[in-house]
């Protein structure tokens, strides 16, 4: 019994005729496979200039400029969003009963979305439990839509809220799956609805806690819910279609000789998403790679092409040592300096025991083998009350000289270069920061991932683009 998880990004589903290829995509699967499962994000641009509305983003700000006591933009918001998602309505799905009918759903979610922000407006504030309530609103109106248009191809296809399957922690704005409980609903729901020859189409992005109350996954989350669906549905296929063709070895907006990857480790994708490749959400290998579900990433719009394959094998045969070059901008180096930190136990522990009190992830991280600083890589906007908690926690070790300061390197990028080679290929490392030196580029940091599949060095902002073409050349030869 083959079942696929098709999961569809914004750009997919963006407009009207986005939604019918992308019906076409699940029609021509549903001949292929023995069932089917569609995911959807929220709508996302369209290729029309005129088209401006960002469904996720107008969403959240017209929570925020309501706690700031706007009582303007959410009714101007509500009339954007109405308008684009009417129009989608009209030119993706053919019946006019089915069209009314999920114009008066959607008009019944807006509504539900205006008197959601005219509360925030009067408490004025908005909780990252109301932020995820209205933020899902996209996925939830997409749904009903594509489930329309895949009815006008003659498929069989129902929408269903992942609130109801997708069971996660309390952690609003950044949900954690409960898999236990997940699978337990999602084979009882799906099942039903697959078991009646219907197409699930089912949101992306959001979920819902024990007790019923709406979270989110994150931003770009709809590819992780397809993977905890697949996950929890025991799928045999999982495909993400977006707007490229499949991964490729950098920005080509950077690079213009970037190239599609054939395939990729689980190991490369997961190193790639963390390090700022966009394709993918950073989250969503983990669900597969115990139940070594295989994801193919294709293009929307040309469903021709082979697209990436991610397996979960830790090595491919004949592969090329390096693969790829991402990015992660906007980043701060943070040093931790000082002569009386050597050999002092419980430095390190303090250090990040004192960021974490911040709530920051920290990026990357390295000490002196000399053991006279800690250099720590933080997203730029956490650094204030980074080096500010630094600087409290280690205000003794300050005083008494101990440690002489706590500095930042703001005007930072990340560039990591991943492939599976780079642990068992003489000369690779070699070979990247030779090619940074003869572009005359310098690096301040340094970290290989334990993974050993990826090296990752920070270098200044101005020169990363540079950077990041230099290191490229390797992964084309």
């Amino acid at each position: 019994m083959t079942l696929a998880v098709i999961k569809f990004g914004g750009t997919s589903v963006g407009d009207a005729r986005a939604m019918r290829q992308s019906a076409q995509i699940v029609r021509s699967a549903v001949e292929k496979f023995d069932h089917i499962i569609v995911v959807t994000s929220a709508m996302g641009k369209s290729p029309d200039p005129r088209d401006q509305v960002k469904v996720t983003d107008t969403l959240i700000n017209a929570a925020r400029s309501a706690a700031d006591g706007d009582g303007e933009f959410f009714h101007k918001a509500k009339r954007q969003l109405a308008d684009k998602h009417l129009t989608a309505i009209d030119g993706a799905v053919d019946n006019p009963e089915d069209r009314r009918r999920i114009a008066e759903e959607i008009d019944r979610l807006l509504d539900g979305f205006e008197t959601l922000c005219a509360s925030v407006r009067v408490l004025g504030e908005v909780t990252p439990r109301a932020l995820d309530a209205i933020s899902g609103l996209g996925e939830r109106i997409a749904a009903r839509i594509l489930a329309g248009a895949l009815r006008s191809v003659g498929v069989n296809a129902e929408s269903i809220d992942a609130t109801e399957i997708v069971v996660t922690d309390d952690r609003f704005q950044a949900a954690a799956p409960l898999m236990d409980e997940t699978r337990e609903r999602t084979h009882t729901v799906l099942h039903r609805m697959l078991d009646r020859g219907v197409v699930p189409v089912v949101t992306g992005f959001i979920g819902a806690t024990r007790t019923g109350v709406p979270t989110t996954l994150g931003r770009g989350g709809s590819d992780y819910s397809a993977s905890i669906i697949a996950a929890a549905m025991d799928a045999t296929d999982v495909f993400n279609y977006t707007d490229v063709n499949g991964v490729l070895s950098t920005d080509p907006r950077i690079a213009p000789d970037a190239r599609t990857i054939d395939r990729l480790t689980a190991q490369e994708m997961s190193e790639m998403a963390y390090y700022g490749a966009s394709v993918l959400h950073p989250m969503t290998i983990a669900p597969l790679i115990e139940r070594n579900i295989p994801l193919r990433v294709k293009n929307t719009f040309n469903p021709d092409h082979p697209g990436t394959l991610i397996v979960h094998d830790s090595y491919i045969e004949g592969a090329h040592a390096l693969k790829a070059v991402t990015t992660v901008r906007e980043v701060s180096v943070i040093t931790v300096t000082g002569r009386g930190m050597k050999g002092v136990p419980g430095i390190a522990a303090r250090t990040f025991t004192a960021v974490a009190r911040t709530g920051t992830s920290v990026l990357m991280f390295s000490q002196a083998s000399a053991e006279t600083n800690i250099c720590l890589v933080v997203p730029r906007a956490s650094t204030a009350r980074v080096k500010s908690e630094l600087q409290s926690e280690m205000a003794g070790e300050i005083s008494r000289h101990e440690i002489d300061e706590v500095t930042s390197f703001d005007e930072a990028s990340i560039i990591t270069v991943v492939g599976q080679g780079i642990s068992d290929t003489p000369g690779v490392s070699g070979r990247v920061f030779g090619a940074l030196g003869n572009a005359g580029i310098n690096v301040y940091a340094i970290a290989q991932g334990s993974s050993e599949c990826s090296i990752s060095m920070v270098v200044g902002d101005k020169v990363c683009d540079d950077a990041v073409r230099a290191v490229h050349q390797l992964t084309l030869h």
